[in-house]
């Protein structure tokens, strides 16, 4: 999951004149390159088994840049595995820094795809293969960077710590278990959220710092009933009772929220946004009880998700039998959670807005936790900037909050603040993660190499 709201930012905030990005060392590149053709092969998809023979590969590039094999952990879980490897620093009573990615991927099927999805294709300036952008670009950086920084001989003042999940596109057993482990870690920097933002004509526009990002939660909503024959209706017809339900949840809007980080993001985008809706994000982000802008905002598609929990059906089941009254319906109804708010006051909530006893809200076992939002702290702020600006003097560097989930959601939850800090910059809609042809520029990797020494070379002195 990456820049929330790309789209929105870069139609928001002016694209400054910019100095051409450094250029990392080209072997360097090359290598990077490699290892992204050779990772997007390993058909990391749930149910393959191929995460364990991904991570060795992984370690491998480790090993040969100087980390120690006892230095590297791989250990299947869940049907996949994770990967930890541990760069010691000078001091080992101070707390690591961990940085967060994952190595598994989204189905893909090769009849639908112009290219085999896990044959890895350079074709016009673009690596085209499923994983090349969600995770596989941002994993295959960071691995090189820190081959990189071991075969230099640099000392970390403290551990930096590789934590790769294998499972976050589907239920995070192995993120919860990496956040376990690694608690008491002083933060994480994850690969997979945050990043830069280019117009369509490759200008860069923001850059965005994932500081949050709400629950994922469903709920199945069920109402049950004896049924019977169809030739005699009953009032209680569980269709009819799950359909009304649907529609007070429907005209149901959860109370307006914010944090630190949604009123620094819309104050950035209001800066550029002409008319009422940048006019409502200034007011917002200055006084969010102001009734009008929150009317404003909520009327808007993109900025509506940043104010408050929303709950949507998505899905619906009902009925045995075409001549039979129905005697269960159920309806999926997918929400996602404003940081600090619990699903269980979530659910609560749905259940009295149905206003039905003989309604049944459950939570589905979807892998998800309550996590709250990470502090902006100065030292990630000034660590990114310094980063961004070397590559885009001036670009804004703007908080922002994510409405899908990364594995940052288990760290959070464990008290570990989370920053998602990519350092991939792309157009709008450009990479078509999780969807068809899925690819990553090629040049975006040499920027990417240079933001990942920068920051950690900052944040693990």
């Amino acid at each position: 999951m990456k820049l929330v709201l790309a789209a929105a930012l870069a139609a928001a905030l002016a694209a400054p004149a910019l100095a051409a990005p450094p250029k990392p060392d080209p072997a360097l590149l090359d290598r990077t390159l490699e290892i992204l053709k050779r990772g997007v092969a390993f058909p990391t998809v749930a149910g393959r088994g191929q995460t364990v023979a991904y991570a060795e590969y992984l370690k491998s590039v480790l090993v040969a840049g100087g980390y120690r094999p006892d230095e590297i952990t791989i250990e299947p879980l869940n049907g996949t595995a994770f990967l930890i490897a541990r760069y010691p620093g000078t001091d080992p009573k101070r707390p690591p820094i961990v940085i967060s990615g994952h190595m598994d991927v989204v189905e893909a099927r090769a009849e639908d795809w112009a290219r085999d999805p896990f044959t890895p294709v350079v074709e016009g300036g673009y690596l085209y293969g499923r994983g090349a952008d969600d995770n596989k670009a941002d994993v295959s950086v960071v691995v090189a960077t820190l081959a990189k920084l071991r075969k230099e001989g640099w000392k970390p003042g403290r551990d930096v710590v590789l934590a790769l999940s294998g499972d976050e596109e589907t239920t995070m057993v192995t993120t919860a278990e990496l956040a376990r482990r690694l608690k008491g870690a002083e933060m994480v920097l994850n690969a997979d959220g945050g990043g830069g933002s280019l117009d369509e004509a490759g200008k860069a526009v923001a850059y965005g710092v994932q500081g949050a990002e709400k629950t994922y939660a469903d709920f199945t909503i069920t109402f049950t009933d004896p049924g019977g024959h169809s030739s005699r209706p009953t009032p209680s017809n569980a269709i009819y009772r799950l359909s009304a339900a649907l529609e007070k949840l429907r005209a149901y809007r959860f109370p307006t929220m914010h944090n630190e980080i949604t009123r620094a993001m819309l104050e950035a985008a209001s800066r550029s946004t002409p008319g009422d809706l940048g006019a409502a994000m200034k007011r917002f982000a200055a006084d969010p009880a102001d009734k009008d802008a929150v009317e404003r905002l909520s009327a808007d598609a993109n900025y509506n998700p940043v104010l408050r929990t929303t709950c949507v059906a998505t899905m619906l089941s009902g009925g045995h039998a075409p001549n039979a009254l129905p005697q269960k319906a159920s309806a999926t109804v997918n929400c996602r959670i404003f940081p600090g708010t619990s699903s269980e006051s979530v659910r609560r909530t749905l259940a009295e807005v149905i206003g039905d006893a003989s309604v049944t809200v459950t939570r589905v076992d979807d892998g998800s936790v309550d996590s709250p939002a990470s502090p902006l702290r100065p030292d990630v702020m000034t660590a990114i900037r310094k980063a961004v600006h070397a590559r885009f003097p001036g670009l804004p560097i703007v908080p922002s909050q994510a409405s899908g989930a990364t594995d940052s959601m288990h760290f959070r939850a464990v008290g570990i603040p989370s920053y998602g800090v990519s350092g991939l910059f792309m157009r709008p809609g450009e990479a078509f993660a999780h969807g068809l042809n899925e690819k990553v520029p090629i040049a975006a990797l040499d920027g990417s190499l240079a933001h990942w020494d920068s920051i950690l070379r900052d944040l693990a002195k």
